[in-house]
């Protein structure tokens, strides 16, 4: 007997190769996943993330947090990694200046 996997599909929700790196972004615009999770994380609501990013709706919202929580790890991951002040500093130091 074959288990099928079940793909889910979220309204809203693509990945751009050329946007983020290929992160979950909310179709038609620049705001990934990520974002919308980080808010949430914060405390923030569906309301409160909308004044925050009024060009969004709610309907938006909702499945960037659904996509949220069925990707948990791998977005907490990635949160985990943005905030990482240690490795961004290394980032500043190894970028050329510009106009010298």
């Amino acid at each position: 007997m074959s288990t099928a996997v079940k793909k889910m599909t979220y309204p809203y929700i693509t990945s751009n190769p050329g946007i983020s790196g290929g992160a979950a972004i909310i179709e038609g615009t620049r705001i990934t996943v990520r974002i919308i999770s980080g808010y949430y994380q914060m405390g923030m609501d569906v309301d409160e993330i909308m004044s925050t990013l009024p060009h969004l709706t709610a309907s938006q919202i909702h499945s960037a947090l659904g996509y949220y929580f069925d990707h948990q790890q791998e977005i907490d991951s990635e949160l985990a990694e943005n905030s990482d002040w240690e490795y961004w500093k290394t980032q500043v130091k190894q970028h050329p200046k510009q106009g010298a």
